[in-house]
């Protein structure tokens, strides 16, 4: 990187609508090497399995498609030349514990947050993906459980942002992300446009916004990388704990659930419930019935995919 600081921009209106807007601020984090198409193809090489999805998405305007599946056998060049003729992203989840230079970039990023922004904090847990997309691709309208940043580091991409209120984004919701781990399932109508932020975003650039709220991604008809930074805090855990329980008493038990304190007896119950339950073979089978593996990227014909078969 040509300079020490990560933010190049930053001024007061900034530290006053950090995480209570949605912003646009400027970075050096893309002149990094670590993002080099050699560092990147690198790192797809071998990237742990259960840390990424291969999503095929469907065009602007059509019908909604979402099929998951794997690079098959192969390399990090081939793979991210295959993204590149349409249709196609990667999200490579939690980059930092397979590569350390990502969590230590994001680090020094907070650490000149706290610096600027009022009563924010070091997160007590983050985590970064690393998204490699086609000039056709989107990510559909969905909402995310922690704090949300997204870092462009190649390419161009706009971002519509929407309210985190009802209807937009309910409890129940929240309730289904957290326990079936598939944000794209929300229900999205046109008219929700008109109520959105939309904001253009190309290298060197970064967005935030407020806690749970709903957005989706159009990519510019340019290849793109970029990296999304989830933190946590407290606050956030304890809110990740009563959604992930309520949700189990829903889907689970057929309760309707009436609280969602983050503090007290009920808290502390559902705190109990959803621990014991969470990794159970109840929860892994609704996840996996929502994230089917079928398909493989064709090392002989360069974007062309090959279904895999059902799984019975």
């Amino acid at each position: 990187m040509t300079t020490d600081k990560i933010f190049t921009k930053w001024d007061e209106t900034h530290s006053q609508l950090w995480a209570h807007q949605p912003i646009r601020l400027e970075h050096e984090m893309h002149r990094s090497p670590v993002f080099s198409i050699d560092d990147l193809a690198k790192l797809i090489e071998g990237y742990p399995r259960e840390h990424y999805s291969l999503v095929q998405t469907g065009a602007r305007g059509g019908k909604k498609l979402w099929r998951e599946g794997d690079i098959g056998n192969l390399s990090g060049r081939e793979v991210i030349d295959a993204i590149s003729r349409g249709g196609l992203w990667l999200n490579m989840r939690n980059v930092a514990a397979v590569d350390a230079r990502y969590g230590r970039l994001v680090d020094r990023m907070f650490e000149e947050i706290v610096a600027k922004v009022p009563d924010f904090e070091i997160p007590k847990g983050h985590q970064e993906s690393i998204l490699i997309s086609a000039p056709d691709a989107q990510v559909y309208y969905h909402a995310d459980m922690p704090g949300q940043s997204l870092v462009q580091i190649a390419g161009r991409k706009r971002v519509y942002v929407y309210p985190n209120s009802a209807p937009f984004i309910t409890a129940e919701h929240l309730e289904d992300i957290a326990l079936f781990n598939v944000e794209v399932d929300l229900p999205y109508k046109e008219w929700y446009d008109d109520h959105a932020k939309v904001l253009d975003i190309g290298p060197g650039q970064m967005l935030g916004w407020q806690m749970n709220a709903p957005h989706r991604v159009e990519n510019l008809d340019t290849f793109s990388v970029s990296m999304t930074i989830s933190y946590t805090n407290d606050e956030i855990r304890r809110s990740e704990i009563v959604h992930l329980a309520n949700g189990m008493l829903r889907h689970r038990f057929g309760y309707t659930p009436k609280s969602r304190n983050l503090r007290g007896p009920s808290y502390f119950a559902k705190a109990v419930m959803q621990k014991l339950l969470r990794d159970g073979k109840w929860v892994k089978r609704e996840r996996d019935a929502r994230r089917p593996i079928d398909f493989r990227l064709d090392k002989a014909q360069p974007g062309k995919l090959v279904d895999l078969p059902k799984a019975a």
